[in-house]
């Protein structure tokens, strides 16, 4: 997996140290994680140019993407305007910023892209989740190419999901690796 790079893109408030994203890139030294400038505040451009920087110093690697909630949009928003050796992205959660939005400091990065991912990428949803319905799920899902899989009622998938290290998005990953 030498010629690989997992980068991992957090969403609002970036995953603290007991979120799955942490823990598997504490698992995963070799991975690495954007660093937004302000992660309470998100600005879509701006987190868009950084989570750029970050894949533009990657060199001579297959880039894995693997975003949470808002860093979902992040991914979405970033491959409108850019192109990098994605190999694929996996996408947990993310937040609705067009309809009903719960999460008022999501609104800059509506619309939701409406395209294809120029990449394979896999859409993870939980059924219960308070920021985006299930249904909403599918259609991103649908929007953008992505595998769609719902993973029950684990709330957004978030440290309060009580998932630990979320061993079923583990072997979700693993299968996108390939």
């Amino acid at each position: 997996m030498t010629n690989m790079q997992v980068i991992h893109v957090p969403g609002l408030g970036n995953s603290g140290p007991e979120h799955w994203q942490s823990i598997w890139q504490s698992n995963d030294p070799a991975s690495i994680r954007v660093q937004q400038a302000d992660w309470d505040n998100p600005v879509c451009r701006d987190w868009v140019e950084e989570l750029q920087r970050t894949i533009s110093a990657v060199q001579d690697k297959d880039i894995l993407l693997v975003a949470h909630s808002l860093g979902c949009l992040t991914v979405a928003h970033w491959a409108q305007k850019y192109t990098a050796p994605i190999k694929s992205a996996f996408l947990v959660a993310p937040p609705e910023v067009e309809i009903n939005v719960e999460l008022k400091e999501v609104l800059d990065f509506a619309p939701f892209p409406k395209y294809r991912l120029p990449f394979k990428s896999m859409l993870v949803a939980s059924a219960d989740d308070d920021y985006l319905t299930i249904e909403r799920a599918a259609y991103l899902a649908n929007l953008w190419g992505s595998e769609f899989v719902n993973v029950g009622a684990i709330g957004h998938i978030n440290t309060y999901s009580n998932i630990g290290a979320w061993e079923q998005g583990q072997k979700l990953f693993e299968g996108l690796k390939t």
